[in-house]
């Protein structure tokens, strides 16, 4: 019997396993893929306080060491149910895990274009995580879909890599912070292209080039590579018997991570919330396993 378990190992997650652990809470977190959640995959982290700069992997093993160091069991099995009651049960594919309280904190998966020839090149030319992929791509033409921070992060990545780097944006200005624009106009060879969308995608066994419509004309790129970097879809499936989600599928919640229903709890990137950073995931999961501590309390 565990006093804590948490679903998600990204940031929220294990911000929340530390603070849980630290007050003597038996913890369990459970993650199904990698450490980290979305940083993981993030080349560069410049906003996170106490590192001018450090890599999104390392960022995470950082944060893993942590949460192992502060007493909290790690497993790494996907979990497939979740059933409610005094006692929660957590089911995945081999076990299944009770706990007084649970903490959701699944984060959010890659948002996709969903083009009917998306599916056949992913993996053979569509990509998702620059700092993962980027190597196969030396000397030779790729393309980054997207106008946010994500999108610039990849293509400035990719620009030292590259030959050319194509920044594909359906808007008419980059969405990024200042600083990351101003680099990236640093680069020659990454062309930016405005009020633009990816259309399709063509090739034999492995892309070859794009086809992009401006306004209302179409025409070819050919590219060997192309970083889909357009946003994520919060991860819900888990709970969307037990908790509402809006219209854009997200968990509704109060703005303290708590549900309707007691001992349950909700942080980071899948609940409903304005802001979307490193920094807001590590609050949700602060305040998440605040609740967790006083709700133990009560019901010892």
């Amino acid at each position: 019997m565990y006093d804590c378990i948490i679903i998600g190992g990204g940031p929220a997650g294990m911000t929340a396993a530390i603070y849980t652990a630290r007050a003597g809470l038996k913890t369990l977190i459970l993650e199904r893929e990698s450490i980290g959640g979305q940083i993981s995959t993030t080349t560069t982290v410049e906003n996170y306080p106490g590192f001018m700069k450090i890599d999104g992997g390392e960022l995470s093993i950082k944060m893993y060491d942590q949460v192992v160091n502060s007493g909290a069991e790690f497993v790494f099995e996907e979990v497939t149910k979740i059933l409610d009651g005094e006692i929660k049960t957590v089911e995945t594919k081999d076990n299944k895990y009770e706990g007084k309280t649970i903490i959701i904190a699944t984060g959010a998966t890659f948002r996709k274009l969903n083009t009917d020839s998306e599916k056949k090149f992913i993996g053979k030319g569509i990509h998702f995580c620059a700092s993962c992929d980027a190597n196969f791509y030396k000397n030779q033409d790729v393309a980054v879909i997207g106008g946010g921070n994500t999108a610039v992060t990849n293509a400035i990545y990719l620009a030292d890599l590259a030959k050319k780097v194509y920044v594909i944006y359906r808007g008419e200005k980059l969405r990024c912070e200042l600083p990351l624009e101003n680099k990236l106009n640093e680069y020659n060879n990454i062309e930016i292209i405005y009020n633009t969308n990816v259309i399709d995608f063509l090739g034999q066994e492995k892309l070859e080039e794009i086809v992009i419509k401006t306004n209302d004309q179409e025409r070819n790129i050919k590219v060997s590579g192309v970083f889909e970097s357009i946003g994520m879809i919060p991860e819900t499936r888990l709970a969307v018997n037990l908790i509402d989600i809006n219209d854009e599928t997200e968990y509704i919640i109060s703005e303290e991570c708590k549900t309707e229903l007691p001992g349950i709890f909700v942080a980071g990137d899948c609940r409903e919330k304005e802001v979307r950073q490193l920094t807001t995931a590590t609050s949700d999961g602060t305040l998440s396993a605040t609740h967790v501590i006083n709700y133990i309390k009560k019901i010892n």
